[in-house]
């Protein structure tokens, strides 16, 4: 007999025994992964859906995987015959960024059906960070591929297990074919090990308080899930908001590359309309729709209601559009290796439109890019070949009322951590000579931007490698409500012999010898607020603490500084009648 009606009670616990399932899924895949973009980055997701793929609870470190899980069962859903062509026991591969696999070839999926009394009732899923999956270059990605298969192995919705036994030859083809078949098998049985996780204990959710509950619960969840967002939605400024801004570069010499959106916001809808962004490119700054979404719902949440549980029914009220084959929704073969290049920058161009409206919860642009790096060559201990995969840390906007975070993740990592000193010196070839903040004075304001940080990385051996891809090198974080814009993404190298090469924003494979040193600098935020209001004790202090030099603080604020004991001597004759 169907439950149509479940307790209050009973709703509660299920939706908080959802989402400790899948925080549980995610703390087996992180203490059992063998790669530091894993276990110390935190570069993956978990999480559950229903039986027709609907997202009911994720634990995930990077924002950009916000949806992805929910395609990715969705498309095995469909090639399966409507899960007709399934069995308890089978664990399916994907990665394929055109359908569900949804980002690049690095983040490898798994979805495992649930079944309870002989059908499916959900599914878990997660979706990681390999630190290989072939291709032309090491680390996979690479920033200057120009289609899809130069980027590693395709995964295209297979079975990895059938009916709970594995498919060797695929794993064979996957050691054969990839650097460090150590560190990527030992990740895929980490999330091997948290699929199984999600499926013993949704089973026994099924078994305590009964399967028409559980399904009568998950129904509830979602449409509660709506019924909040939409609540959300009615508090916004209803009208029709536009942004356009640029992409840099395709890592090709190619660029800038146009894109714009439209927003509309309605009592019950959320439209983000992408239509004449630039079309698809050479180079791998593309991204897939389902990138894109995920993008997008990351500003969503942040607009609507930041501490929404994430599921599928937040976000029945957006509605994402874009032309097909674009630079936001690439399609076979262009290649997508940065492809957060372009989904961030689609989320962003969302949140620069809707910031006039909405100041208290949206600020000025950050220093937005991954400012990935991948670093090659061999151990100077043990004369082993290494790796380094890591994303960098940044600096946010000012927004009204606060300044901007200093040294923090762009808005697709979320909340994820950076590479450890003592791990990158213990496990890598290299030393780490200087990791500080980046005080420039860029992004001056009322509040002013937050710093960006300097990263030097010195090689300890000859022939090692490093590929960069610093996005938003040219294009500023954008300043807002009278604030100057933030500084750029860039890097140099430092040769032993004293020559210092850059700044550049995207290369691959610079070569480095001992005693190079690659200096990795990442932006400054955007300021808000004309820079003039900033009271004149905070700008002598910001010039104590080194935000800012004291010439900077004339120039900029209209506040003298003593040059040696930073005490407030005065303002200029301009901030005195911009004040009055």
């Amino acid at each position: 007999m169907r439950v149509n009606k479940v307790d209050p009670f009973s709703l509660e616990i299920v939706k908080d025994s959802l989402i400790a399932i899948g925080d549980e899924m995610f703390y087996t895949l992180g203490r059992t992964s063998m790669s530091p973009i894993i276990y110390e980055v935190l570069d993956y997701a978990c999480g559950l859906t229903d039986a027709q793929g609907q997202l009911l609870t994720q634990g995930h470190g990077v924002a950009g995987f916000i949806g992805n899980l929910s395609f990715m069962v969705r498309d095995t859903v469909k090639k399966f015959a409507e899960g007709k062509n399934l069995s308890p026991g089978d664990i399916i591969i994907i990665n394929d960024p055109y359908s569900g696999g949804g980002s690049h070839l690095s983040d490898v999926g798994l979805v495992m059906p649930i079944y309870y009394e002989g059908e499916i009732v959900a599914f878990s899923a997660n979706k990681a960070h390999w630190t290989e999956v072939g291709g032309k270059d090491p680390g996979s990605f690479t920033n200057d591929s120009t289609d899809i298969f130069q980027e590693g192995l395709q995964f295209p919705c297979v079975k990895l297990f059938d009916k709970g036994v594995v498919n060797q030859a695929l794993v064979d083809i996957i050691q054969a074919n990839v650097r460090f078949p150590d560190l990527s098998l030992g990740d895929m049985w980490a999330q091997v090990a948290a699929l199984r996780t999600g499926e013993r204990r949704f089973q026994e959710l099924c078994e305590k308080h009964g399967k028409d509950v559980v399904t009568a619960s998950i129904e509830n969840l979602l449409d509660h899930g709506e019924q909040l967002a939409r609540k959300e939605l009615v508090s916004l400024q209803n009208g029709v908001y536009e942004a356009v801004d640029y992409i840099d570069s395709d890592g090709m010499g190619n660029g800038p590359f146009r894109i714009q959106v439209k927003v509309t916001i309605t009592d019950d809808q959320f439209i983000c309309d992408f239509r004449g962004s630039h079309p698809q490119v050479l180079g791998p700054v593309n991204c897939s729709y389902t990138t894109l979404v995920s993008d997008v719902r990351t500003i969503y949440l942040a607009i609507t209601n930041p501490s929404h549980d994430i599921n599928d029914g937040v976000f029945r009220p957006l509605e994402i559009i874009a032309d097909p084959g674009t630079i936001f929704s690439a399609e076979r073969p262009a290649p997508v290796s940065v492809y957060w290049e372009s989904g961030s920058a689609g989320g962003d161009l969302v949140w620069k439109a809707l910031a006039p409206i909405l100041p208290k919860r949206l600020t000025a642009g950050h220093f937005l890019s991954v400012c990935a790096v991948t670093l090659s060559g061999k151990h100077h201990v043990t004369d082993e070949p290494f790796l380094i995969v890591e994303p960098s840390v940044g600096g946010w906007g000012a927004g009204e009322g606060q300044d901007g975070v200093r040294g923090q993740f762009c808005i697709g990592d979320g909340e994820t951590y950076n590479m450890p000193v003592e791990i990158a010196e213990a496990r890598y070839g290299v030393m780490v000579d200087e990791y500080s903040l980046r005080c420039d004075g860029a992004g001056a304001g009322e509040f002013i931007g937050g710093s960006g940080v300097v990263r030097s990385y010195r090689a300890m051996t000859d022939q090692q490698a490093v590929t960069v891809t610093f996005g938003r090198n040219k294009f500023l974080p954008w300043g807002f409500n009278g604030g100057d814009s933030g500084s750029p993404n860039e890097f140099y190298v430092e040769k032993a012999n004293g020559e210092i090469d850059g700044p550049f924003g995207i290369y691959a494979r610079y070569p480095l010898n001992k005693g190079d040193v690659v200096k990795l600098v990442t932006g400054t935020g955007g300021g808000y607020g004309h820079p003039f209001n900033r009271p004149a004790e905070q700008v002598a202090q910001d010039a104590k603490n080194g935000y800012v030099t004291v010439e900077q603080a004339e120039q900029k604020y209209g506040v003298l500084v003593d040059s040696v004991t930073y005490e407030l001597r005065g303002e200029t004759s301009e901030r005195a009648q911009f004040r009055q």
